[in-house]
């Protein structure tokens, strides 16, 4: 009985290591900006064997992203 209570001391202390090191990941990807465009990789993959396809859809999320940010703007300056 006493070893599987000796186990839980180092169960824990290695549990909340790794609930740590996964805040510090998602905090670092939220500042280093990883899920600012979202759609774009998701569009790589349908265009991997087009460049042309891949180019005109690169376009197309940008543009669009563009276009969101000025109205965003448009909005908070009105």
């Amino acid at each position: 009985m006493t070893d599987e209570i000796d186990v839980w001391y180092f169960m824990i202390p290695i549990a909340m290591v790794f609930v740590g090191i996964a805040i510090i990941v998602f905090f670092w990807s939220v500042k280093s900006d990883q899920f600012e465009d979202l759609d774009r990789h998701g569009s790589n993959i349908l265009f991997d064997d087009d460049n042309a396809a891949h180019q005109e859809a690169q376009k197309k999320t940008t543009t669009s992203s563009d276009t969101q940010e000025s109205r965003e703007q448009h909005d908070h300056t009105t």
